[in-house]
């Protein structure tokens, strides 16, 4: 029998020809200036390039008149702050009736509202022996990784996969949006027991009168008990991060790979492909470990000059990652506010104090308040600076005893809902592929035959 290869090993070989390809590969950084390309696709001022229209959500960082103002985010033109109240008021879950009007435009009657959930409810369910034969038999370390395989998988088990009538694309996008928890949680189960080497392994079903938020909870608890206030700042946490603009990296990934034709399976696998990176989706583990950080190097977490003065050996690049930056605090589009952030921030102040930690909770409003200030003097700002939904989503999972190997599974759980949306919204609207063009910029050269290179 032939020796297992070691696909993970870098050959001396491959190390001189990853040598090579750097040294070849590099475009002069000027060139970007004089062909005035935007890289990126955002312009000097870091606005994005126009690439599409929507109707599906809407960021506001400036007023008419280009000036900065406190962030806005509307979802079908609905401004979320009103929707979070709307909802809040009934003591309703949110993600369900957020993840209706993503998809259909209009807020649900109550009465389209619980046939919504009962169709979600109906669609909790994976195929026979797809647990055991897809998701046990072959755990992956990354749980992105093994949800993306699920998803391609799942093609395997449809009749009816390349079907792009919007019909049967709305049937698959309403199946993946309910089985996205399972395949998530399903997933690190199987990492956390054959990988990891836990001694003990369930797998509870999903329970069809729960919210998405409770069912995620239940699911990922041995003893499935959870408190109001858990499940509340949950679904709140995925009503915040259903969708967030079209220009997002993986919502655009979502169009250019659904403007090729391609089946919902691909693009969704796409979309998680993107969401992975640790520039999209995986910033709050980031603040989670420089908060780690933070505790343990500053003495008393209540001294603003003390804790001031880390923040500095921070962003100095002296301390934590050495990268230079206060993660959690800022944004490419809003300045003055994230109103994610602002709306979370009340929730998350209502679970430390149920979890008994206020006085990380205080840590984190302090670093909050100094981040900003010392920000703003000592870089150059084009615009505001201020703290980002990532920056107290984190702590949430931390309080509710969730994983750091689903922070960004659950991300791809509550945006699951938005990039069904822009799958919908290209197929009914777009006609041509979505093709960028590059400029060439090596000069044409002149073949020769090996023996004279």
């Amino acid at each position: 029998m032939a020796e297992k290869r070691d696909y993970s090993e870098i050959t001396p070989e491959i190390r001189a020809l990853a040598a090579h390809c750097s040294e070849d590969c590099v475009i002069d950084k000027e060139l970007y200036t004089k062909y005035k390309v935007n890289r990126g696709l955002r312009d000097l001022n870091g606005n994005g390039v126009l690439t599409g229209l929507t109707e599906i959500s809407e960021i506001q960082a400036k007023t008419p008149d280009g000036e900065s103002c406190d962030g806005s985010l509307f979802y079908r033109g609905y401004n979320v702050r009103d929707l979070v109240k709307g909802f809040l008021k009934d003591g309703r879950f949110g993600f369900e009736e957020i993840t209706y009007l993503l998809l259909f435009g209009d807020l649900p009657s109550a009465a389209e509202l619980d046939s919504f959930r009962d169709v979600l409810a109906d669609y909790r369910s994976l195929p026979n022996s797809f647990v055991r034969d897809i998701i046990m038999k072959a755990p992956s370390t990354d749980i992105m990784n093994s949800m993306a395989r699920s998803v391609l998988t799942l093609y395997s088990y449809d009749n009816r996969p390349n079907d792009t009538s919007i019909p049967n694309v709305l049937r698959q996008c309403l199946q993946l949006i309910a089985t996205f928890p399972q395949l998530a949680l399903y997933g690190y189960q199987a990492y956390d027991y054959y990988i990891q080497d836990k001694t003990s392994f369930f797998i509870h079903d999903p329970v069809p009168g729960l919210s998405t938020a409770e069912n995620i909870l239940h699911m990922l608890r041995p003893d499935s008990k959870f408190t109001e206030t858990e499940a509340r700042v949950l679904d709140m946490a995925l009503v915040l991060h259903a969708e967030h603009g079209g220009g997002n990296n993986s919502s655009f990934t979502t169009h250019v790979v659904t403007s090729s034709g391609t089946d919902t399976y691909s693009a969704i696998a796409a979309a998680l492909g993107s969401l992975k990176g640790p520039k999209h989706g995986g910033a709050n583990i980031k603040v989670v470990h420089m908060f780690d950080e933070i505790k343990h190097q500053v003495g008393d977490w209540k001294d603003d000059d003390e804790l001031r003065t880390y923040l500095e050996k921070i962003l100095h690049g002296d301390a934590f990652d050495h990268a230079g930056l206060i993660y959690g605090v800022g944004h490419a589009i809003y300045s003055k506010s994230d109103p994610r952030a602002e709306i979370f921030k009340s929730f998350v102040h209502q679970l430390a104090a149920e979890k008994g930690m206020e006085a990380e909770y205080q840590l984190y409003s302090s670093v909050e308040r100094l981040a900003p200030q010392i920000i703003s003097g000592e870089r150059r700002m084009y615009k505001g600076v201020s703290v980002n939904v990532d920056f107290y989503s984190g702590f949430v999972y931390q309080m509710l005893g969730i994983p750091e190997e689903l922070f960004t599974p659950l991300f791809a759980i509550a945006r699951i809902s938005g990039w069904s949306a822009h799958r919908l919204e290209e197929l009914v609207n777009g006609n041509r592929i979505i093709r960028p063009a590059y400029k060439a910029i090596l000069p044409r050269r002149e073949y020769k035959e090996i023996a004279q290179r």
